[in-house]
C-alpha cells in the first residue's frame, strides 16, 4: 500500500485527508492511503520517514513550510525561488532516500486569484510574512502586481499594522490574508486593518477556508468588496501535488 500524507502541527484544521480519500474513491485507487502526521517539531521528520517505508510523498503545512528546507535533498526551481515548500516527493533508492521539495501553493493561488481579479492587476497588500505569503508574493511578482507585506512589526519593505492607514487601504484594491487570524476555532478574530476604507473596487482573498467566510471576508463583503476564501486554492494545490507524486522519476 502506497502511503501519502500531511505534516504540520496542529492538524485539526486540515482538509487534505478527506479530500484525498474522496479522490481515491472517485478514481478507483485502492493501493494508496493518505494520512495526517502531526509532528510536534520538524526534528521528528527523519523518524517518520524511517518508520513509514511506504511513504511516497507528503504535503507540508503550518509551521514547517520553511523549516523543512534543510531536510530536503533537492528543490524544484520555483520552490527555491519562493523559499517555502508545501509538497515533497520521496524517491527511495537502494541506499538512499531523496526528498524533493515543490511549492504547489503558488500553482493554486495563481489560478484562484485570476478567477477573482480577471484581467485587472490591482496593487496589493499581503497580510502576513510566513511561508504562505512567500508563495503569494511570488505569484504577484510573476503577474506584475505591485504589493507590500504587512506584519505585526515593521521591517524593510514590510509595513506594521499600526502603519496601515485608510489611504494605504484605498490605494491597494487587492488585500490577501495569508495569516492564520480568523481560522477556526477563533472565528471572531480578523486582521487589524481599517475596514472602513474598503469599497466596491476592492478584492479580498483569505487563504483560510475554515470557516468558509471568515470575519475578514464578512466585513469586506459588507463594505461591497468581492471576496474569495482559500478552498479553490487548496483543491488546486492538492491536485498538483498528486500529479507530482505520480510523475515518473529518472535518476
Amino acid at each position: 500500500m502506497k502511503q501519502y500524507g500531511l505534516i504540520g502541527y496542529p492538524l485539526g484544521h486540515s482538509f487534505s485527508a478527506a479530500w484525498f480519500a474522496q479522490l481515491f474513491e472517485a478514481e478507483g485507487i485502492t493501493d494508496a492511503v493518505y494520512s495526517n502526521f502531526p509532528l510536534a517539531t520538524i526534528e521528528e521528520l527523519p523518524a517518520l520517514l524511517a518508520t513509514h517505508p511506504d511513504l511516497h510523498g507528503f504535503n507540508v503545512t503550518i509551521p514547517y513550510k520553511e523549516a523543512i528546507l534543510p531536510y530536503l535533498t533537492e528543490l524544484d526551481p520555483q520552490a527555491a525561488a519562493i523559499g517555502a515548500v508545501n509538497c515533497v516527493k520521496i524517491i527511495r533508492l537502494d541506499n538512499s532516500v531523496i526528498l524533493k521539495g515543490f511549492n504547489t501553493d503558488s500553482w493554486g493561488f495563481e489560478r484562484s486569484l485570476l478567477a477573482l481579479i480577471g484581467d485587472s492587476r490591482p496593487t496589493a497588500l499581503v497580510l502576513g510574512t510566513g511561508g504562505a505569503s512567500r508563495a503569494v508574493g511570488y505569484v504577484l511578482e510573476s503577474l506584475s502586481i505591485p504589493f507590500r507585506k504587512v506584519s505585526r512589526r515593521a521591517a524593510e519593505q514590510v509595513l506594521s499594522y499600526d502603519e496601515l492607514t485608510e489611504e494605504a487601504i484605498r490605494q491597494s484594491p487587492l488585500i490577501v490574508n495569508t495569516s492564520p487570524v480568523g481560522m477556526s476555532p477563533h472565528v471572531d478574530e480578523m486582521p487589524r486593518i481599517p475596514y472602513s476604507a474598503i469599497g466596491r473596487s476592492h478584492f479580498l482573498y483569505d487563504l483560510i477556508y475554515n470557516p468558509a467566510q471568515t470575519a475578514f471576508l464578512r466585513e469586506g463583503r459588507r463594505q461591497g468588496a468581492a471576496v474569495i476564501n482559500g478552498y479553490a486554492m487548496l483543491v488546486a494545490q492538492a491536485q498538483r501535488s498528486w500529479e507530482i507524486w505520480q510523475e515518473s522519476v529518472t535518476v
